[in-house]
């Protein structure tokens, strides 16, 4: 309601669209706009070499949280609220504390796999 008023009083404001250029002069025209973005992000993604860095970034860096113990794992399950409604994934919380031992050590291992 406030944005209406307000725009009733300040009246008609034509919104020019554009963008400026490599030497910071204003471009209005359409084409021009969309070549502008279009070198601007062929210029920013198209960097050669930068494959070899983020490998080296992966192998070389270190957990920042460990893996979680088959342990903790049971216990985390162990406190969840029991007449919760299922998750997105569709798993009832019965199911998981039901089973814990079976159920708390395959979903360790595939949570510790991704």
């Amino acid at each position: 309601m406030y944005r209406n008023i307000s725009g009733l009083k300040k009246g008609y404001q034509p919104r020019t669209n554009g963008v400026r250029d490599e030497k910071f002069d204003l471009v209005t025209d359409s084409h021009s706009i969309l070549a502008r973005w279009r070198n601007n992000f062929s210029q920013l993604l198209n960097i050669h070499g930068i494959n070899d860095v983020r490998w080296t970034e992966i192998h070389a860096t270190e957990l920042l949280v460990p893996e979680p113990s088959v342990f903790e794992f049971e216990l985390g399950t162990e406190k969840l609220k029991r007449r919760k409604s299922p998750d997105i994934d569709q798993i009832p919380t019965k199911l998981n504390t039901a089973g814990c031992r079976t159920i708390c050590s395959v979903t360790h291992k595939l949570i510790n796999s991704v």
